[in-house]
């Protein structure tokens, strides 16, 4: 058999019989370059030749450092199993998606009964550790940040928008009990995090000012989505010492009374009431208030007046006491009413 005129390879002699052995070595980029595992680096080196079709390939640099001949070509199937005849080992290194185009092609010349073909071993070299894709969102979002029109122009104030929109659109989903919009909404809503976050990045503020003779306070100071998750990862722990520390809880509400405890001492609070947004829906600001004052232990009386917003005010604070979420409860009577209304126009599927 003759190999490609331009691969490279060298035809091996008819006399040998051995067919060899070809190793996928798939590698991960969100895994620092270098970091292989044992079996990878041991066939790395007892390898015959070791081929690479990406000259850009993050690991190369520390393959050859460590002594490793890489070639930068990319073998057909055919030539590469005459480079693979006669019990040599060829080591193909690839990203963890591997090289499809090479596979399909060793299968159809496997089926094709024209050939002896070499063994075939998918041998990962580096994993992805759990929340590796976050990093690919990382870089996807600063490239856009820099090269996108419309997203380079963002900033925190008109995005606001976009994350209650979100937000409405992931309870939406959460409701109808639709796994794969769940997906793509949490999507949605990590968009908006890391957005911010890259904003943050950029600039001290808005205005990328600083205070002056102060230089950059806590208010104006740029943080990253790395500062983003090094606070939420000091809060959990913290307020986690069940799991964390040396106490003890064997019940949700054992939970509850740790989180509060450590909540109180964090942010020492003068009222209850304190960190409460204003500016969400009106049941469910109700049914908030209700709640740190029915977990605080306190006696307050609804205040009295007139008019639909008081009897609102009454009848969230009573579904909270009842364990009910009024906003949800809203919701799925106005989705009876919506689809009443369907019906009687005669909407198709209604």
């Amino acid at each position: 058999m003759n190999a490609n005129a331009t691969s490279g390879f060298e035809t091996a002699p008819e006399t040998e019989t051995d067919p060899g052995r070809v190793v996928l070595l798939t590698t991960s980029h969100r895994v620092a370059p270098g970091l292989l595992s044992w079996p990878a680096w041991q066939v790395l080196h007892a390898a015959d030749r070791v081929l690479c079709a990406d000259g850009t390939h993050p690991q190369l640099p520390y393959l050859r450092e460590a002594g490793i001949a890489v070639e930068e070509t990319a073998p057909d199937a055919e030539s590469l199993i005459d480079a693979c005849a006669g019990g040599r080992t060829v080591v193909i290194v690839t990203t963890g998606e591997g090289d499809p185009s090479l596979t399909d092609g060793l299968a159809r010349l496997a089926g094709s009964g024209r050939f002896r073909m070499p063994d075939l071993e998918l041998l990962p070299a580096s994993y992805d550790l759990p929340g590796a894709r976050l990093l690919d969102l990382v870089q996807v979002m600063d490239r856009i940040r820099v090269e996108c029109p419309w997203s380079s122009r963002q900033t925190h104030e008109g995005l606001a928008k976009y994350a209650i929109e979100e937000a409405y659109e992931l309870v939406e989903a959460i409701e109808q009990g639709d796994r794969n919009e769940l997906r793509e909404e949490l999507g949605d809503v990590l968009l908006q995090v890391v957005f911010h976050a890259r904003i943050a990045e950029e600039g001290a503020g808005e205005g990328g000012e600083e205070d002056e003779g102060n230089g950059e306070d806590s208010d104006t100071a740029p943080f990253s989505i790395d500062d983003v998750a090094a606070g939420i990862v000091t809060k959990l722990i913290h307020r986690h010492p069940h799991v964390f520390g040396d106490e003890t809880a064997s019940t949700p509400e054992d939970v509850k009374a740790h989180w509060l405890r450590t909540k109180a001492i964090e942010k020492q609070r003068e009222s209850v009431t304190d960190g409460v947004p204003l500016g969400q829906p009106g049941l469910a600001l109700a049914a908030k208030l209700a709640s740190r004052v029915h977990t605080a232990g306190l006696d307050v009386p609804l205040p009295q007046g007139e008019g639909i917003g008081y009897e609102l005010l009454e009848l969230a604070v009573r579904a909270e006491g009842e364990g009910v979420d009024p906003e949800a409860a809203l919701r799925v009577a106005a989705r009876a009413y919506r689809d009443a209304v369907r019906v009687r126009e005669g909407v198709a599927g209604a």
